[in-house]
């Protein structure tokens, strides 16, 4: 469906009567280039042709709603009990946001009640429910020096309903769900049994994910503190390589559908010769293919320095019957085979027939970049999302998340945050500068033959030649036309 204002406004659980602890000093503040006043808009698109193709007056253009306080709020603070949870795999941040959020709930609007349930939504099923850390500010002031969570975090599904009595027997009126796509949909469903009940229970979200896949939103929380993290490894592996004889570094790093830890990380360093990532396709044999270029740069310089995202090559693994057909893990995602081994085994005994003596040295470090510290920068960036998402369950909004969105603090609703995966766009300019510092730029390819589907990637009789990586079909926040997912049945979590 294409995207119109009616399609990005959120749910409210109703009009707000009480006064915000904020009142005051919103009372005199405008719309400026730093600060969006409560009743402005943030446009979906940025560029003038997407614009000019609405047709529209400028207060009916697609727009998000700001994010931030509010003169008047919804709920009564001296009577909220607030919940936390976290969901899925770790990120970096995740401590600092469970910090922000109990920070601005109890020393701003005066909450004295919030619970952390324990380890995902597994902790808010019957018989987990009573599973629970009472967070103070005393108890987290210091947690934001430690990463992953001290909430604990789970996958897999829960029931909708049984959830919803958790919530009301713990009474609690506002949760806040941190987690990635798994945990949006689920947080989605959740909202759906609540609305179903007529309960007023908010639920807003703050989304992370280490691949940063999440549409509608600038960058996920974490992102950066994984990146960077990542280049220490990538490092490490150019020496080894560097210091060998025709020597081979390769490192794999996390990223199942979107390669945007392996981009930023290459470009971050500027030592790694190819970059391999899910959205755009490689071959191993042929002149033109990855074997071929790695004997190049070996014979050429001495070595070479691989990084691979771990959703890379999966068509290939297929083809080896390397993939365990129909595996799934906890959350359902489909079980990846192992890219990097094959790239370790098929360059070995590619270069040893070429008569070189290859030195492979293969760094998996998948975990350890998501377990660290959150840097300075995504320290504010989550302490900004909590006040954000504080804001938002205050004022009554809920089955929403916030994001930042064209550097400005938005409400997003959630189920366009789980609309579809934000990849990198082998036609962007992330892309293009990886294959600029990478010295693969090559021309400009043409779909000259190939038909909708072939031109498009994602269909293994055509690997387009302009990078590395297996080929997926990708979408861009810039691409309106997205299908919305069915909420309508609150029962269970897929």
């Amino acid at each position: 469906m294409t995207l119109h204002l009616e399609d990005l406004r959120v749910r409210r659980l109703g009009e707000c009567h009480y006064d915000s602890p904020f009142s005051e000093m919103l009372a005199a503040k405008q719309t400026s280039p730093h600060y969006v006043a409560e009743g402005d808009r943030v446009l979906l698109e940025d560029t003038v042709s997407m614009l000019a193709k609405h047709n529209l007056p400028a207060n009916q253009l697609p727009s998000f709603e700001a994010a931030g306080p509010r003169r008047k709020i919804y709920f009564d603070p001296a009577h909220v009990s607030a919940g936390v949870v976290t969901c899925g795999g770790l990120c970096p941040g995740l401590n600092n946001v469970i910090r922000g959020l109990v920070q601005e709930l109890t020393v701003h609007y005066g909450v004295k009640r919030i619970l952390g349930f324990r380890n995902g939504f597994r902790g808010m099923t019957a018989e987990n429910r009573n599973d629970t850390i009472e967070l103070t500010p005393e108890r987290v002031r210091d947690i934001n020096n430690v990463g992953g969570t001290i909430l604990g975090s789970s996958r897999g599904g829960q029931d909708a309903d049984e959830m919803v009595d958790s919530l009301v027997l713990r009474g609690i009126n506002v949760l806040f769900v941190i987690g990635g796509d798994g945990s949006m949909r689920a947080a989605t469903r959740l909202s759906a049994a609540i609305r179903a009940r007529d309960l007023d229970i908010a639920v807003i979200g703050v989304p992370k994910t280490i691949d940063n896949d999440l549409p509608f939103t600038d960058q996920s929380f974490g992102f950066q503190s994984a990146f960077a993290q990542a280049t220490e490894f990538i490092s490490s592996v150019s020496v080894e390589a560097a210091a060998s004889p025709d020597g081979i570094g390769i490192v794999k790093l996390m990223g199942r559908h979107s390669g945007f830890i392996a981009c930023y990380a290459s470009l971050a360093l500027n030592t790694a010769d190819i970059v391999l990532i899910p959205e755009v396709p490689f071959v191993l044999e042929g002149t033109d293919g990855l074997l071929a270029r790695v004997e190049q740069h070996v014979r050429s310089k001495g070595y070479v320095v691989i990084v691979v995202a771990e959703g890379a090559g999966q068509d290939l693994l297929a083809e080896r019957g390397l993939l365990q057909s129909g595996a799934t893990d906890a959350s359902g995602n489909a079980m990846l085979g192992d890219i990097g081994a094959l790239l370790r085994e098929s360059i070995t005994a590619h270069l040893t027939d070429a008569g070189l003596t290859p030195t492979v040295r293969y760094i998996d470090p998948s975990y350890a970049i998501r377990s660290v510290t959150a840097n300075a920068y995504d320290s504010v960036y989550c302490l900004r999302l909590a006040h954000a998402a504080v804001h938002a369950a205050m004022a009554g909004r809920t089955e929403t998340a916030v994001v930042r969105w064209r550097r400005r603090f938005v409400h997003v609703p959630m189920p366009l945050i789980i609309s579809y995966r934000n990849q990198v766009d082998p036609d962007g300019d992330l892309w293009m500068s990886v294959l600029e510092a990478t010295g693969n730029l090559l021309p400009p390819r043409t779909h000259g033959g190939l038909d909708q589907e072939q031109s498009h990637g994602g269909h293994r009789g055509m690997r387009r030649p302009t990078g590395w990586g297996n080929g997926v079909a990708i979408q861009n926040a810039g691409q309106l036309d997205v299908d919305l997912p069915d909420i309508d049945s609150a029962r269970s979590f897929p």
